[in-house]
């Protein structure tokens, strides 16, 4: 199955020009349908993505949502979730899609996740749009079209603040064909689902010493392999287990520490480079700030 990281990489695999920004894109569909792959099989991608489709026959599948109603239509998807389609190239409407580095560059979109929750489930229902609604969401995406087209010094900070209106109302369309309650449990099985993978991602990399790298001391480190913000992951993880992101790396490093002075003969230089530490010294000021014990003197007394 393709794994596109970035936006360029995406277009690039269904044949359609390199995207003016790294980490934000707006297309419309009529441009794409000259030369966008007809039949996509099944890819995931790392970025959020916001559509309004007016016309346009096959099918699209967007999660497992495949039915998607008659006349103008809005959707998302977001990072992650699996996506296919085998469509007929009379598409009419817009799409756009952004990073996180787009969220963790911009001014207003650090809240992004809080704000409107519905971004992080996998739950992209398609919203059918009412004839009245259509042209004033058309307008939010000619607006933003036309400023990516240009990109002045400023255009970034307009862009933003242009998403975010149409942002709500994506939450308004969510909000009347989603129930509280289920949206509710499907944000908290988004949730889970980011913990466990937080904790498998930990593991993982820590496995081979060939990756060291200190950078997996750091929960921003992991937010970046996970496509989230630091800060979401952070509030993700303590509101689930009483504990920030940075402890439960620093448990788990903890916990190998000990392992591997009680059963292995490795030296604590030996040890201190398998657990990414830059020098012997970071680490036994570690073991020690955690155990009020060094190394050594842990390693002797059991």
């Amino acid at each position: 199955m393709q794994h596109f990281k970035t936006i360029s990489d995406y277009c690039k695999a269904i044949q359609i020009p390199a995207p003016k920004q790294a980490y934000f894109d707006i297309r419309t569909f009529e441009e794409n349908m000259p030369t966008v792959v007809a039949k996509m099989p099944s890819f995931k991608h790392e970025f959020y993505a916001i559509a309004i489709k007016v016309e346009g026959g096959g099918k699209a599948i967007s999660g497992h949502y495949t039915n998607f109603p008659e006349g103008a239509t809005v959707f998302f998807n977001t990072p992650f979730q699996l996506i296919s389609w085998d469509i007929i190239s009379n598409w009419e409407g817009y799409y756009l899609m952004f990073s996180k580095e787009f969220i963790t560059k911009s001014k207003h979109l650090q809240d992004l996740l809080r704000e409107f929750p519905f971004l992080k489930i996998d739950k992209a229902m398609p919203f059918e749009v009412k004839p009245e609604e259509v042209s004033v969401l058309l307008s939010m995406f000619e607006f933003i079209y036309q400023e990516n087209q240009e990109l002045k010094k400023d255009s970034n900070l307009i862009i933003e603040a242009h998403l975010l209106v149409l942002l709500n109302y994506i939450k308004r369309f969510f909000d009347k064909q989603v129930s509280k309650e289920e949206a509710e449990k499907a944000i908290r099985n988004a949730d889970v689902n980011l913990l466990s993978r937080f904790q498998t991602l930990i593991e993982t990399s820590f496995y081979e010493s060939t990756l060291a790298n200190k950078r997996t001391h750091s929960p921003s480190f992991y937010a970046e392999q996970l496509a989230v913000h630091p800060n979401h992951l952070n509030a993700t993880v303590k509101q689930i287990t009483g504990h920030t992101a940075k402890k439960h790396i620093q448990n788990h490093l903890l916990r190998l520490a000990k392992s591997r002075l009680l059963q292995t003969e490795m030296s604590i230089k030996e040890i201190a480079y398998s657990l990414h530490f830059d020098a012997p010294n970071n680490f036994n000021s570690f073991f020690k700030k955690q155990t009020g014990l060094t190394p050594n003197s842990f390693r002797k007394s059991n």
